[in-house]
């Protein structure tokens, strides 16, 4: 491809860094009343992880997943430093989009969204405080815990981001038909701050 093309943002790509994700984003957290976000930043920060991480054959896309609501709650604990730059940097996507491709990244095509992020991800955007790269890093990696977090953080939702991995949940015994070589993995379906249930609503 040459250097002057946008690169298509490939959800397998995105996926391979999956084994990364910290311990510290799986676990439960209490549900936070409001949003840190406006509604244009919650807009933007959709149309970017959805482009990240969107839906196909493979399964429902970031949005679906519950992984707006998981940053959200993530910013929402006044515990967490850097809320402001994020919530500047996620201006900043949208004020080089308009720069750049003529509208807000929601309002943009695919292939144009592609392009902002691409130019995000070279380091190549600019009006981004500390270099486009690094805030494009910075959502990528919550958009990623947002995916494979336990379901009470408002992730993962139906626990979608776990079968897509075939991670069967946690357990405190495996049986012997359970470790046998090429046994289909049973999915456990519990969340450790609410049972079974993967709807993302934090019970």
């Amino acid at each position: 491809m040459r250097d002057h093309e946008p690169r298509r943002i490939a959800r397998r790509d995105v996926l391979a860094a999956a084994a990364i994700i910290p311990v510290t984003a799986i676990k439960s957290a209490a549900q936070p009343t409001g949003s840190v976000f406006s509604a244009k930043q919650k807009r933007c920060l959709e149309a970017f992880a959805n482009r990240l991480v969107p839906a196909d054959e493979m399964g429902p896309g970031a949005v679906e997943c519950g992984v707006v609501e998981y940053i959200d709650r993530s910013l929402a604990d006044p515990a967490v430093g850097g809320k402001a730059a994020i919530l500047a940097g996620i201006d900043a996507v949208d004020a080089f989009a308009i720069g750049s491709q003529g509208a807000p990244l929601a309002d943009l095509p695919p292939d144009k969204r592609d392009a902002v992020l691409t130019a995000m991800e070279k380091d190549a955007a600019t009006g981004f405080a500390t270099g486009s790269a690094a805030f494009f890093a910075i959502i990528r990696r919550l958009t990623l815990e947002g995916m494979f977090c336990d379901p009470s953080w408002g992730g993962n939702r139906n626990f979608a981001g776990w079968d897509l991995i075939r991670y069967p949940g946690p357990r405190l015994a495996v049986s012997a038909d359970d470790q046998r070589v090429g046994a289909a993995v049973k999915p456990v379906r519990f969340s450790v701050n609410g049972g079974g249930n993967g709807a993302g609503h934090g019970h």
